[in-house]
């Protein structure tokens, strides 16, 4: 499937701005299953700075900064995709779960050990022993870890309610847990915090999704939104092997990558710190294009 994406982000400040300096990850990766033909960004005021690097998790990452008074910032990012399904194993075919939580865990350098960086707490995903327990009832001994792990994907998708007034972008994966409820950033981490939990390694994943609209409606423009899945390494053999909870699949066609990281606070598609600025207010809106 191929796919046009834009990316509209504007920021009004209450006073004027004398200094921004921001960090935008909106370029979709290049990937086995997906390419990026072209990528762009349209920034309004244009920058005094801007300068492109590949940050740690290999995200396309572009640095620019303002020195001078403005009361706006608009960031549109263009981008073109090809997205193909991905090859997965038979979910009872992949190694048991332990076999990767020991892989993930050993002395030597290998491929597991390196996955092994994303089986630990992070800024926004605590392990616990309440996501321990909960998960425990899909991992038994024993079962193959992308059956365990499609097992406990489902059971948040049945028992956690989508409910966006439930949440905000602060919210503690731990509330979002007792709540019940949340946004699929919410859920990702709570995916995420499961697996680590158990020893596994999992990583937050950022992208869009291609939404549908109810049959007979025509799709609203500026109606798609930024989305957020998980990866779990599934071993050597298998590699990493995505998860969304909050759709219950394994993504596919309809789902575009754009960066990796531990959790969300690695992956914000625009974050940054302005001087003078006092209140401000922001709008997103993201349009998800099928170009067949």
């Amino acid at each position: 499937m191929r796919y046009e994406i834009l990316h509209h982000s504007e920021y009004t400040y209450q006073n004027p701005v004398s200094i921004g300096h921001h960090l935008a990850r909106l370029a979709p990766l290049q990937l086995p299953n997906q390419q990026c033909e072209w990528h762009g960004l349209d920034i309004v005021p244009e920058p005094a700075n801007m300068m492109g690097h590949t940050d740690y998790f290999g995200n396309k990452t572009l640095f620019f900064a303002f020195h001078g008074s403005h009361k706006s910032l608009k960031v549109t990012a263009h981008s073109f995709v090809e997205v193909h399904a991905p090859v997965v194993p038979l979910a009872g075919s992949t190694m048991s779960w332990e076999s990767i939580r020991d892989a993930a865990h050993a002395d030597a350098l290998n491929p597991d050990t390196e996955a092994g960086e994303f089986m630990y707490s992070s800024n926004l995903v605590k392990t616990d022993k309440m996501f321990t327990d909960f998960a425990a009832v899909c991992f038994p001994p024993g079962r193959p870890i992308l059956e365990a792990a499609l097992d406990l994907n489902q059971r948040i998708y049945r028992e956690f309610k989508f409910d966006p007034t439930a949440t905000d972008v602060a919210t503690p994966v731990e509330e979002a847990f007792k709540k019940r409820a949340g946004v699929c950033q919410d859920f990702a981490h709570i995916l995420i915090a499961c697996l680590r939990s158990l020893g596994l390694p999992a990583r937050y994943v950022s992208g869009y999704l291609e939404t549908m609209p109810p049959p007979g409606k025509l799709k609203l423009i500026g109606a798609d939104a930024s989305h957020a899945w998980i990866s779990l390494w599934c071993g050597a053999q298998h590699q990493w092997i995505d998860l969304d909870p909050t759709n219950n699949c394994i993504p596919a066609e309809r789902h575009i990558t754009v960066a990796y990281g531990r959790d969300f606070s690695d992956v914000s598609p625009l974050r940054g710190v302005v001087y003078g600025s006092g209140q401000q207010k922001m709008k997103v809106s993201v349009d998800v294009i099928p170009k067949r």
